[in-house]
This record gives C-alpha cells, sequence and structure tokens, in this order.
C-alpha cells in the first residue's frame, strides 16, 4: 500500500507574496507588450525602380523596303512615396519589413512602342512622421493626411535604336540600357501631433485626466511609470470645438540624459502647441516640482520651453476642498487645481485651454494674413 502524507498549505503570508509575485509579473508582461505596440521610430531601406532598356529593332513589313529602326524606348521605373495616413498611429509596420522596391519599367520594343513604366510603391505613415537619411539631413515631414513625399525615384528608361536615326547615320544599332533606382536608407521618427502636451513626474495623475476629459483609455494604476507610450485624446467642448491632448509618459529628474523614459518620448511634446505642467497636490515642495519639470524640458530643447504653458494641481480630492497653492510661475498663463477622480476643476482647465488655443490661431491668422475661420 502506498504510504499517504499530509499536504500542508503555505500560511497567510506566504500566500499573499505568491499572489503579489504573480501580479507583478503579470504587469511586466503588459508592460512589455505596451512596448513592442508603439513603434516611433525606424529605419527601412527604400529602392526606385530600374528603368526598362531601349529596343533595337528595325521594321520588317511586306511593300514597306528600307523600313529603317523602330526601336521604342524603355519604360520608367516606379517611384517610392512616402504617404500621410489618419488611420496609422506608430510605425508598427515597418518592424516586419524593412526593405521595399518599386517596380522596375518594361523594355522598348518594336514598332516604336515604349515599355510600360514601373508602378510606384507608397509606404503608409501616421502624420506627425520625419524622414531624414539615415545619419544625415531631413528629407522632410508628413504633417497631415494624404502629404506625398517622394523619397526615392525611379531610373529613366533608355532609349531605343529609332531615338538614333539621322539624315546620315540612318541604319543605327545602338541603344540606351536604363537607368537605376535611387537607393536610400531612411530613417522614420514619428513625432506626435497634439494641441495640448501633459508633462509631469510619474504618478502625477495624467493618464486619470487624459481618461476624464477624453474617450482615450489610457492604463491606470497606483504606481509609478504606469504609462509607458504617449497617449492621445480628442477633448469634444460645445459647439464643435475640439482639440487633442497628448499624455506622455513620466518624467524624472535626468530625463534630457536619458534616464527613465523621459528622453525616449520627450520628442512627442515638442509639435505641441502648449504645455501642461500636472503637479498633485501631495507634493513635497510644489515649487521645487514644477522648477524641476521646466529645467528638464529647457534641458531637453530651449524652443520647447519657450511654448505657453500652465501649471496645473491634481488630486485636489485628497485635501476636500478648492484650494490652489501658491507657486512663483510668471511665464504661465493660468494656475488650475482639479480632481479628476471628483470631476472638480475640469471646466475652468478646459475653457483656459481653448482660450490659450483660440489666441495663438488668431495671431496666426493676423501674421499670415488670412481671413478669421468661422
Amino acid at each position: 500500500m502506498p504510504s499517504t502524507q499530509s499536504r500542508t498549505w503555505p500560511d497567510r503570508t506566504t500566500r499573499v507574496a505568491i499572489t503579489n509575485y504573480l501580479r507583478e509579473c503579470l504587469a511586466d508582461d503588459r508592460a512589455r507588450d505596451s512596448l513592442t505596440v508603439f513603434i516611433d521610430r525606424v529605419v527601412v531601406r527604400v529602392e526606385g525602380g530600374t528603368g526598362g532598356s531601349g529596343a533595337s529593332s528595325f521594321r520588317r513589313e511586306k511593300f514597306v523596303p528600307m523600313g529603317g529602326p523602330d526601336g521604342g524606348d524603355g519604360g520608367r521605373g516606379g517611384d517610392v512615396i512616402v504617404r500621410g495616413d489618419d488611420n496609422l498611429a506608430t510605425l508598427l509596420d515597418y518592424t516586419y519589413r524593412d526593405s521595399w522596391t518599386a517596380e522596375r519599367g518594361e523594355h522598348g520594343m518594336g514598332s516604336n512602342k515604349t515599355g510600360r513604366s514601373g508602378a510606384s510603391v507608397v509606404l503608409p505613415v501616421p502624420p506627425g512622421t520625419i524622414i531624414r537619411e539615415s545619419g544625415g539631413d531631413v528629407i522632410g515631414e508628413v504633417l497631415a493626411h494624404g502629404d506625398e513625399i517622394v523619397v526615392a525615384r525611379g531610373g529613366r528608361g533608355g532609349k531605343g535604336n529609332a531615338y538614333f536615326a539621322t539624315a546620315t547615320h540612318q541604319s543605327p544599332r545602338e541603344w540606351q540600357p536604363g537607368e537605376e533606382g535611387e537607393q536610400r536608407t531612411l530613417e522614420l521618427e514619428l513625432k506626435l501631433i497634439a494641441d495640448i502636451g501633459l508633462v509631469g513626474k510619474p504618478n502625477a495623475g495624467k493618464s486619470t485626466l487624459l481618461s476624464v476629459i477624453s474617450a482615450a483609455r489610457p492604463k491606470i494604476a497606483d504606481y509609478p511609470f504606469t504609462t509607458l507610450s504617449p497617449n492621445l485624446g480628442v477633448v469634444q467642448l460645445t459647439d464643435a470645438r475640439t482639440f487633442v491632448v497628448a499624455d506622455i509618459p513620466g518624467i524624472i529628474e535626468g530625463a534630457h540624459e536619458g534616464k527613465g523614459l523621459g528622453l525616449q518620448f520627450l520628442r512627442h511634446v515638442e509639435r505641441t502647441r502648449v504645455l501642461a505642467f500636472l503637479i498633485p497636490i501631495d507634493a513635497m515642495d510644489w515649487q521645487q516640482e514644477y522648477d524641476d519639470l521646466r529645467r528638464e524640458v529647457a534641458a531637453y530643447s530651449e524652443e520647447l520651453a519657450r511654448k505657453p504653458h500652465c501649471v496645473v494641481f491634481t488630486k485636489l480630492d485628497l485635501l476636500g476642498e478648492e484650494f490652489v497653492p501658491p507657486i512663483e510661475a510668471p511665464d504661465a498663463f493660468g494656475s488650475f487645481a482639479i480632481s479628476a477622480a471628483a470631476r472638480t476643476g475640469l471646466d475652468p482647465l478646459l475653457a483656459g485651454w481653448w482660450r490659450q488655443l483660440l489666441g495663438m490661431r488668431k495671431a496666426v491668422e493676423r501674421r499670415e494674413g488670412t481671413a478669421p475661420l468661422p
């Protein structure tokens, strides 16, 4: 008979520790998955199509003596075109395939027939994508849906022997090969385009605020670095007034030097029109937190530091009363105190953002001499 052994279960403390460990492993897996989904920098190789070669041919037809040369030209090679597409949010597709070649042109034929031109290859990218030579100069930027930039032109088709016929050279046999298309190694870098950029240290309430004022559903938790990739949300006000808000991963001291996730995603704030510095009401020193954020942004880009900004104190529900802490921010266009969880203080904040955006739009219209939008 097999011996029976009594089974002992771990005590409550051990079970809780095992449960917490499994939760942390699951969170790490989810974080790793989210990092692989948002891709904002890729390197691709593109090549325009080679042009078709010209034909060497002579007309041979009954009752047509001395028909002469009739070799047609080769077709042009296709181009490689980068086009903006609103349906895309990342450059993830280009991690699966990194080499693109346009179709080559067909060769010329007899009877003066020109070869068919090669089809172009279109690479869709999200608006806000910068295209540059790998380690070199910027080629262009895709800012809106439908914007197109030719990044590799196809080769010209070669001439057939009919092209070389002259009065003194009536039976030419020479022809031209097609030219090769351009070859380039490109770096595609995505910078999100938004009206308002939420900037703050980890756990400042950026994702919670975005989820309350828009339909975006970023990951929200009670531990730092919950946001591992930028999120965009569209804020809908009355009378069809809308603007876009970007939630950027938390910034820590030294972010401009690559610490934390700041350097990886600070470039997404560069295209925002207005910055909102979020400071939790339970911070140890409000002034120090504001100064730290301003210093990191200025160290990354002086141009970014000159953008209009405001100060937003979050988690006001922890105090249980309306209170705007005193802070020295002479360059800020306003200070606001909100509680995203309790939905308090949001209307003045959104109204302040809209006034600032509207004033900036009117200033651009006056500067360009255009008529104001209805």
